[in-house]
């Protein structure tokens, strides 16, 4: 599953650098980050869950499975689009995946889609290692997101076990500031980030 906030809401500690192409943004980076999970070989479906129709459409036009978002926080919103994917596919694993993370590689996603069945839990830490961009469950196993703030040690804390394999950067890579989305150009981004990222940062975007 990927949540995806609604505009008004998405990006917000990029709203200064962003300016007028905020939303774009915010569109952008979530289309790349889909767009680049539906390549990965062990991906079965994206489920996204969201409440705005206009990432609803990009998204469901990339060939995503859209969910409405009942609104009631990030890891509500996650159990919604769990159980859809379970309803979907009762037999396979399910995981979630934040949706600001447009430098991913569909190779990089599956070294960690190929080590998180061997636990019941498995996560992946962000960047800093104070958040988290990836949470999963083998099948059968309740499904209980806990992110949002200092997710690392809230799912380190349950149980979940922590995935750090050498060479998965752009799965940890999640943008919130302008800081993180330089980096993430650095890695090398999609093409809809890359050209939203252009005009809020002027010039050309760094090349891998």
């Amino acid at each position: 599953m990927v949540p995806v906030k609604t505009l008004i809401r998405a990006k917000t500690r990029l709203a200064a650098a962003a300016g007028p192409h905020r939303a774009d943004l915010a569109v952008a980076v979530a289309s790349d980050t889909v767009a680049a999970a539906l390549r990965c070989p062990l991906v079965a479906r994206v489920v996204v869950v969201t409440a705005d129709p206009l990432p609803a459409r990009r998204l469901a036009a990339l060939g995503a499975h859209v969910v409405a978002d009942p609104d009631r926080g990030l890891n509500t919103a996650l159990r919604t689009g769990a159980q859809e994917a379970v309803r979907l596919a009762p037999g396979d694993a399910v995981g979630a995946l934040q949706a600001d993370l447009p430098a991913l590689r569909p190779a990089e996603l599956e070294t960690v889609l190929a080590a998180a069945p061997e636990f019941d839990q498995a996560f992946v830490p962000d960047a800093t290692e104070v958040g988290t961009t990836f949470y999963g469950v083998r099948p059968g196993v309740p499904f209980r997101p806990g992110f949002g703030g200092e997710s690392r040690v809230r799912h380190l804390s349950r149980g979940a076990k922590e995935l750090t394999p050498p060479g998965i950067a752009s799965v940890r890579r999640d943008v919130d500031t302008v800081e993180d989305l330089r980096e993430a150009l650095v890695l090398g981004v999609g093409p809809a980030t890359a050209e939203v990222a252009a005009l809020i940062l002027g010039g050309t975007t760094p090349r891998p």
